[in-house]
C-alpha cells in the first residue's frame, strides 16, 4: 500500500521554541556579572574589610555557571528569533539578580536570601528600594557592589530601550525604531554600534558627574558611588540618610542636574555630539519632559512657601530636588517630604508615575506614551466636533500610527490594572492600604521609596513580611520590562509557537 504523502494543506506542527542561543547570550551576561564583582572585593580587600572573601566566593559560583551556560550552548548563532527575543530579555532580568544576590547573601550583614534578592532586583531594575539600615558603617564592598548593579542596570535599561523594546513592539516602543524615528535615524548604521557609543557617553557622564561631586566636597567614594546611582537614575546611597545626609547645597544641585540628564534619551546627546546641538530641543518628548518638570517645581516651591512658611532657597533646594527625584524614578531623599503634609503625599503618588524620556536611564510610565495619549484624545474630541473633518495626532511632526496608539492606550490600561491587582495583594500580606498601594506603585515605577512611616522617604522594606518582598520584586520586574515583555509569557500560545 502506497504511504499518503501530506499534503501542503495539512497541519505543521510549531517549530518548539530553541533556547540553546538564549542560553549562550544568558551565559555570557552571568559570567560578566560575575566578573564585576571582582572590583567590590578589590575595594574591601584594599580598605582592609574582611568582606572580600564574600565576593571572591561568589565570583567563582557565577562565573563558573556562566561559562558552563555558554559553552554548553556555544556555536548556536547570535540570531534570535521574536519569542527568544522575549524570552532571553525577561529572563536576564530574573536571573541576574539571582546571581547579584549571592555576595549580599553572603556578607556580614546577614541578609536572608530572599532580602538579598529584594536588594539585588531593587540594584538592577534600578527601583532603589533597600532593606538594609546602617548603610553609613557598611562594608565599603557592598555599598560600591550596590552602586555597581544599579550602573549596569541603567545601561543595561538604555541598551534595551533603544535596540529590544521598539523590536518587540513593547507599549508604544515602535515609535522609536531606528529605521523611521527622528531620534535614532542616521546616527550609526546599526544597533551594536549605538550600543557602543551609549557606553562610552555613559562613562564619560558618570566621570563628569563624580569630578562635580568631588569638587563639591564629597570624598572619592561617596562621589564614585553617587554618581554612579544618579546617572542610573537608581537612588541608592553610600548613606542612611540619601544625599540629605551631606547637607550640601552645591551637592544637591550636582545630583539634580544629572538625575535630569540621565532621564533624557541618550540617542539624542549622540545626535547633539555628532554635530546636531538642537536634537534635545527639537524632540518633542524632551521638551515636555522639562516642561513638566518647570511646571511642578514652580507649583511646589509656591506651596512650600506660602503654606509651610519655607524660605525662597529653602523651597527651591527641596522641593526641586525631591519632585524631580520622585519623577526620574530615581528615589534620592533631602528631607522627608511625607511629613510637609496630606498634599505631598498625593502629590508624590502621583509624580512617581509618570517617569523620564523613552531611551533613558528612568523609569515610569514614560513621557511619551502621556503625549500620545493626549495628542489621540484630542483629535477624537476635534472629531466628535467636526465629524467630516480628519484629524491625525502627529508626534515629532509625523503621525502617529494606529498600532502605536493601541500598544499605548493598553500600556497605560495594564499599568495600572496590575498596580492595583499588586496593590491588593500586598494588602493581603497585612500591610495597610497607603504601604500597600505606593508600594505597588513605586515598585512598577522603579522609583524606590513609598509613602508613609513604613517605606517613605524616612523608612525602608526592611520590616516588610517576605510575601511582600517577593510580590515587590515581581513588581519591579514587571516595570522595568514594560509588562507585556512579561505578561505575554504567560499565554499559552507564545509556548506553542
Amino acid at each position: 500500500m502506497t504511504p499518503r504523502m501530506p499534503t501542503a494543506s495539512a497541519t505543521v506542527a510549531p517549530a518548539a521554541l530553541d533556547l540553546r542561543p538564549i542560553l549562550y547570550a544568558l551565559g555570557i551576561l552571568v559570567s560578566m556579572l560575575g566578573t564585576g564583582m571582582a572590583v567590590p572585593a578589590t575595594v574591601d580587600l584594599l580598605s582592609g574589610h574582611p568582606g572580600w572573601p564574600a565576593f571572591v566566593i561568589a565570583l567563582a559560583v557565577t562565573v563558573t555557571v556562566g561559562g558552563m551556560m555558554a559553552l554548553a550552548a556555544r556555536g548556536t548563532g547570535d540570531k534570535l528569533t521574536l519569542r527568544q527575543a522575549f524570552l532571553l530579555t525577561a529572563l536576564a532580568w530574573i536571573v541576574l539578580p539571582a546571581f547579584a544576590a549571592i555576595p549580599l547573601a553572603f556578607s556580614k550583614l546577614g541578609l536572608s536570601y530572599t532580602d538579598a534578592y529584594f536588594e539585588a532586583m531593587s540594584g538592577l531594575t534600578t527601583t532603589g528600594a533597600t532593606v538594609i539600615s546602617g548603610l553609613d558603617d557598611a562594608p565599603p564592598g557592598l555599598l560600591m557592589w550596590r552602586a555597581i548593579l544599579q550602573w549596569l542596570g541603567g545601561i543595561g535599561i538604555v541598551v534595551m530601550a533603544v535596540a529590544v523594546l521598539p523590536m518587540l513592539q513593547v507599549g508604544g516602543m515602535q515609535l522609536f525604531r531606528m529605521e523611521s524615528s527622528d531620534t535614532s535615524e542616521k546616527i550609526l548604521p546599526r544597533a551594536a554600534q549605538i550600543s557602543v557609543a551609549i557606553l562610552g557617553l555613559y562613562l564619560g557622564l558618570t566621570a563628569l558627574c563624580t569630578l562635580c561631586l568631588i569638587l563639591a566636597g564629597l570624598n572619592i567614594f561617596d562621589a564614585i558611588a553617587h554618581a554612579m546611582t544618579t546617572i542610573a537614575t537608581g537612588g541608592f546611597s553610600t548613606r542612611d540618610g540619601s544625599v540629605g545626609h551631606f547637607d550640601n547645597g552645591a551637592v544637591d544641585m550636582i545630583v539634580l542636574t544629572f538625575m535630569i540628564v540621565g532621564s533624557m534619551p541618550f540617542v539624542l546627546y549622540l545626535q547633539a555630539l555628532r554635530g546636531r546641538p538642537l536634537a534635545l530641543w527639537r524632540d518633542e518628548q524632551a521638551r515636555t519632559f522639562l516642561a513638566v518638570i518647570l511646571f511642578l517645581t514652580a507649583g511646589t516651591c509656591l506651596w512650600l512657601v506660602v503654606w509651610l512658611d519655607f524660605t525662597p532657597w529653602q523651597a527651591f533646594r527641596f522641593g526641586s530636588f525631591n519632585i524631580v527625584s520622585i519623577m526620574t524614578g530615581t528615589g534620592y531623599a533631602t528631607t522627608d517630604y511625607g511629613a510637609w503634609g496630606s498634599f505631598s503625599l498625593t502629590l508624590f503618588f502621583l509624580v512617581m508615575l509618570i517617569g523620564g524620556c523613552a531611551g533613558s536611564t528612568s523609569c515610569g510610565i514614560k513621557i511619551f506614551r502621556f503625549q500620545v495619549l493626549f495628542k489621540s484624545l484630542g483629535c477624537w474630541l476635534r472629531a466628535m466636533v467636526h465629524p467630516n473633518g480628519v484629524f491625525i495626532p502627529r508626534y515629532n511632526g509625523r503621525p502617529i500610527a494606529e498600532d502605536v496608539q493601541t500598544s499605548v492606550m493598553t500600556f497605560l490600561v495594564f499599568f495600572l490594572g496590575c498596580m492595583v491587582i499588586l496593590a491588593f495583594a500586598l494588602a493581603l500580606t497585612g500591610l495597610d492600604w497607603m504601604t500597600a498601594f505606593s508600594g505597588a506603585a513605586t515598585a512598577m515605577a522603579n522609583v524606590g521609596p513609598g509613602l508613609g512611616e513604613t517605606i517613605g522617604p524616612a523608612g525602608n522594606f526592611e520590616t516588610l513580611p517576605d510575601s511582600a518582598k517577593w510580590l515587590l520584586s515581581f513588581g519591579m520586574l514587571l516595570g522595568r520590562l514594560e509588562l507585556f515583555t512579561v505578561l505575554v509569557m504567560l499565554m499559552p500560545s507564545f509556548w506553542r509557537g
